[in-house]
């Protein structure tokens, strides 16, 4: 078969959606300071999770993402509770929030973790270490107090050991956590996962995919986030890490007699001449 077009095929339990977003405008990209610690949200980054968060509910993208996972830094939590977290939070309802009130001197209401997908927050998705404050973490402890739904049992250090003030990741080591992290992914059973992290990670990331296909397809993979952008894509897993088996695929039932496709059939059956 000519398949000189470019298309090919793969087992879909080898693949996996990935939902990958930059966070929304934060306090270091509207001033043009990298010297804001953890800088959080602007109002109108807020405006824009909530444009996000609407596109996600028509789109019906929300009902089926199964993982939601977030840099561990202030402004992608906001992001990623803000667009797919649950509804308001209510009281008399016992469960914690992914975001209690007015975290980051946001003025908002608590955001519910209720009929939400499970949060992770993963350091390998972080944007560049090092020298900037921006990127530079609170403690955990801190941050499960802003976040009490969010899951930061993947964060072995409660400090930012990660974070030097006088070296910064370059960019090549950057691209080679993002490799390592979505070997991570392949970990995960989850087949749908939101990813909220940085303008920066997910560009070098996303740069070492696509130089095989169409121009205009690299294009896609490779042009950089705005913020509050996402952008969807398929991760196949070629190398078989995944060890995930088929949850759809079905052999037939037994059959009664040989079950071949008619031209095989055809070249075993006694008197043809071509049995073998």
């Amino acid at each position: 078969m000519d398949t000189t077009a470019g298309q090919s095929l793969y087992p879909l339990h080898r693949c996996k959606t990935l939902h990958l977003v930059r966070h929304a405008q934060g306090f270091h990209n509207a001033y043009l300071s990298d010297d804001l610690f953890d800088a959080n949200l602007t109002p109108f980054g807020w405006k824009q999770v909530d444009n996000l968060r609407e596109r996600v509910k028509l789109s019906g993208l929300s009902k089926r993402i199964e993982l939601v996972i977030a840099s561990p830094l202030l402004r992608t939590m906001q992001t990623a509770v803000g667009v797919f977290g649950g509804e308001a939070y209510s009281d008399g309802i016992n469960v914690p929030p992914l975001m209690n009130d007015n975290v980051g001197d946001s003025g908002r209401r608590a955001i519910s973790s209720l009929n939400s997908p499970p949060f992770i927050a993963v350091e390998l998705c972080r944007e560049h270490v090092g020298v900037l404050p921006c990127d530079k973490r609170r403690s955990i402890t801190e941050y499960k107090k802003m976040f009490p739904a969010i899951n930061f049992s993947l964060i072995e250090s409660d400090e930012d050991i990660l974070w030097k003030p006088d070296i910064r990741e370059k960019n090549e080591e950057v691209a080679a956590r993002g490799l390592k992290f979505l070997e991570w992914l392949w970990t995960r059973k989850e087949k749908e996962i939101a990813v909220v992290s940085h303008g920066g990670f997910l560009l070098h990331t996303l740069s070492a995919f696509g130089n095989g296909c169409h121009p205009t397809v690299k294009s896609e993979i490779c042009t950089p986030f705005a913020n509050c952008g996402l952008r969807s894509v398929v991760v196949v897993d070629r190398s078989m890490i995944g060890s995930d088996e088929s949850s759809t695929n079905y052999p037939g039932k037994i059959p009664h007699g040989l079950d071949l496709p008619s031209d095989v059939a055809d070249e075993k059956l006694p008197g043809n001449g071509h049995s073998k």
